[in-house]
C-alpha cells in the first residue's frame, strides 16, 4: 500500500467510481460478489489499489496545506519541486494570540502584530511529492487555499518593511 486504505465511508461515496476502477480491471458485478465471498484477500488487493489510485489523484491536486495550534500557525505552498513554508508563532509564550481558527488568526495580526513572529523557508522534497503531502495529511495538516496563502505573503512583506 502506497498510502492508505479508504474508509468505509470514502467507498460508499466513491461507489460509482470503485465500480468503474473494477470494470476497467475486468471485474464485474457478479465477479466481485463472488470474489468478496470466495477471495476476501483478492478483493482487498483490489480496494487498497483503488485507495492507492484515487489518493494518487487527490494529493497530486493539493496546492497549500496548513497547520495551525494555539501557539502557531503554518502555512505550505506544494509547488512542483520544493514546497514552502510561512509560519507565525507567538513571541512570547504568556501572549493572549491564539492561530487555531482563521477569526482568531484574523484577531491577531489586526491587534497584536509585533507579537508575532514570522518565518519562511522552502526546502526540496525528501521523498515523492505526494508522499510528503501524505505525510503531512496524516500529521494534521489540512487542505488550505492560495487565498490564505497570498494574504499571508502580504503580511510578511508588510512586517519586514517596517
Amino acid at each position: 500500500m502506497k498510502y492508505r486504505l479508504l474508509s468505509n465511508e470514502e467507498l460508499v461515496i466513491l461507489e460509482e467510481d470503485l465500480k468503474q476502477f473494477l470494470i476497467v480491471n475486468h471485474v464485474y458485478k457478479e465477479e466481485w460478489a463472488a470474489m468478496n465471498k470466495d477471495n476476501p484477500e483478492m478483493a482487498q488487493k483490489l480496494i487498497v489499489l483503488f485507495s492507492d489510485e484515487v489518493l494518487q489523484i487527490v494529493y497530486e491536486k493539493v496546492k497549500f496545506l496548513e497547520f495551525r495550534s494555539p501557539e502557531s500557525c503554518f502555512i505550505f505552498h506544494c509547488k512542483p519541486d520544493q514546497i514552502e513554508l510561512v509560519s507565525m508563532q507567538r513571541k512570547s509564550p504568556n501572549s493572549p494570540i491564539d492561530f487555531s481558527t482563521p477569526e482568531s488568526i484574523h484577531e491577531a495580526l489586526v491587534k497584536f502584530p509585533n507579537e508575532i513572529r514570522f518565518l519562511q523557508s522552502e526546502k526540496i522534497y525528501s521523498d515523492v511529492r505526494e508522499k510528503e503531502i501524505h505525510q503531512m495529511l496524516e500529521q494534521g495538516c489540512l487542505n488550505s487555499t492560495a487565498s490564505f496563502w497570498d494574504s499571508i505573503q502580504e503580511v510578511v512583506k508588510f512586517q519586514s518593511k517596517s
